[in-house]
């Protein structure tokens, strides 16, 4: 599995998607900051937890560009075929895409550590908030890659994927304003599995400086909910094809 996940890793390099992402990420959280700098009244009311909420709404059109590769790419291309009759199984295979993707991520906060670091030379940072919400929001990061994996495992349409992963996520994203409503509500079971699916309120809690088990596992459980839908998806294609 290791060397497939080299493969995907360096296949993200050999192409424009990584760093045309790398990009946008860096160019949005720049902005963002300068923006939330700007409007406060005193240095007190910046936080980077407000930096990180809306950079959050992006992901929604970053990942489905890294995401389309994993499936829908391969599918289009015809290369899926070699990949599938590999002798690796396809549990590896999900996951090698799921891993290499999750390492262009990790490179995406890397280089936004250079603001807090810039910050806490001259200011003050709150560390625990600070790790806190970088942890909730490369959760919800991998949530939303585990996702558009699956998403791209239905469709050979690469332009279908990107639409159909950025409106999963964005939905995803809007789970807690969803459960407001009375009819959503008024059903318990409904409504335990909106809460459960509340993303944003996860990430509140985390950017307060509070890592509370039950989100970890729910978001660990969501994404491994994605991974495993996926590994039936694309072992269903598998076993069509002999």
């Amino acid at each position: 599995m290791f060397s497939l996940y080299k493969k995907e890793l360096q296949s993200y390099f050999l192409s424009p998607a990584a760093y045309a992402v790398l990009a946008f990420f860096t160019l949005t959280f720049s902005l963002t900051m300068i923006m939330d700098i700007s409007a406060a009244s005193s240095l007190y009311e910046f936080s980077f937890t407000s930096l990180f909420y809306t950079n959050l709404f992006y992901l929604a059109i970053l990942f489905p560009v890294l995401t389309m590769r994993s499936f829908s790419e391969e599918r289009k291309n015809g290369t899926e075929v070699l990949l599938l009759s590999s002798p690796i199984s396809v549990t590896k295979i999900v996951l090698a895409k799921f891993l290499a993707t999750a390492t262009i991520f990790l490179i995406m906060l890397a280089v936004s550590l250079f603001y807090p670091i810039v910050t806490a030379l001259n200011g003050h940072v709150i560390l625990a908030n600070l790790i806190c919400t970088y942890v909730g929001f490369y959760l919800f990061g991998l949530v939303c890659i585990a996702l558009g994996i699956l998403i791209s495992s239905f469709t050979e349409s690469i332009i279908l994927s990107i639409i159909m992963s950025e409106a999963a996520i964005i939905i995803l994203l809007l789970m807690d304003n969803i459960g407001t409503y009375s009819f959503f509500s008024s059903l318990p079971i409904l409504s335990d599995l909106l809460h459960w699916l509340s993303n944003q309120q996860k990430f509140i809690t985390f950017s307060n400086g509070y890592m509370q088990v039950s989100d970890l596992f729910a978001y660990c459980t969501e994404i491994a909910v994605f991974l495993i839908l996926t590994v039936i998806s694309v072992e269903k294609r598998r076993w069509s094809r002999r």
